[in-house]
């Protein structure tokens, strides 16, 4: 069963997407189309790379994932597709693919196929459709441009460890408004080593334990947790954290560890 997903800026009030799943069905009927989200800020490549990196590997093996952000041509950020751990991603070459790769794609290839429009502001229906039944049918990755050795790099906020502390960052923030860090699980039990610990955050908030579900704390409280990302997020039970607690992306978090 061949699948295409989409990845999207568009929102749900255009014509973009009906456009783009109209394109894919006029060449391949038989196709399954996945939206995964349309609801990207514009632009904003970002929590675009958090939204995949957290859902690409439970699809298939053979998935064709269609990034439509930020998509115009250039010299320097090519229209590419890539194979990677088993799955095909295609978009602009703008540092989005360099954040959700943990290593070296298998192969890069920089599209040369022509398109089958005059105009140039629709990229994702005019040329990433087309690569994309493409792929299904049967051609290969090299058919369809030139090879590239490497992509073009964007940095993530990492966070700084010191001996007593780990300072990060929001990365990420959910529907509900949960506010995802880029402090992982793994890091935290790595720098913690069983030390208490005080969660702090803007407006002198502090968190002293961590939560396994919302539901731990009363409606209306504050709580943390690891969610299914394996990211620390800071939450309100039944409310909205992001608004209530002032915080915004890129905002500072900080987890001080006691001295034993």
């Amino acid at each position: 069963m061949a699948i295409i997903t989409l990845t999207t800026d568009w929102g749900l009030k255009d014509h973009y997407t009906g456009a783009v799943k109209g394109a894919i069905l006029s060449l391949l009927p038989d196709v399954t189309i996945i939206d995964i989200t349309h609801e990207i800020p514009t632009f904003d490549i970002e929590p675009a790379s958090f939204v995949i990196k957290n859902c690409y590997n439970n699809f298939p093996k053979g998935t064709i994932h269609i990034i439509g952000i930020n998509t115009e041509a250039s010299l320097e950020t090519p229209h590419i597709a890539v194979l990677y751990d088993g799955h095909y991603f295609i978009g602009a070459d703008n540092g989005f693919f360099s954040l959700i790769f943990k290593k070296k794609p298998e192969k890069i290839i920089e599209l040369t196929i022509t398109q089958d429009s005059d105009y140039f502001t629709f990229s994702t229906r005019d040329v990433f459709v087309k690569a994309a039944c493409l792929i299904i049918k049967g051609s290969k990755l090299e058919d369809l441009g030139i090879e590239k050795n490497s992509l073009n790099e964007q940095f993530h906020l990492n966070p700084v460890i010191e001996a007593n502390a780990i300072k990060g960052n929001v990365i990420y923030i959910d529907s509900y408004e949960n506010v995802i860090t880029n402090i992982t699980e793994e890091l935290f039990h790595e720098v913690c080593k069983g030390r208490t610990f005080s969660i702090s955050f803007r407006s002198g908030y502090e968190i002293n334990s961590f939560s396994h579900a919302y539901k731990d704390v009363d409606p209306g409280e504050k709580l943390a947790l690891f969610g299914s990302s394996g990211h620390m997020e800071i939450a309100i039970n039944l409310g909205n954290a992001s608004s209530l607690l002032g915080l915004k992306m890129k905002d500072s978090v900080r987890i001080d560890f006691d001295e034993k």
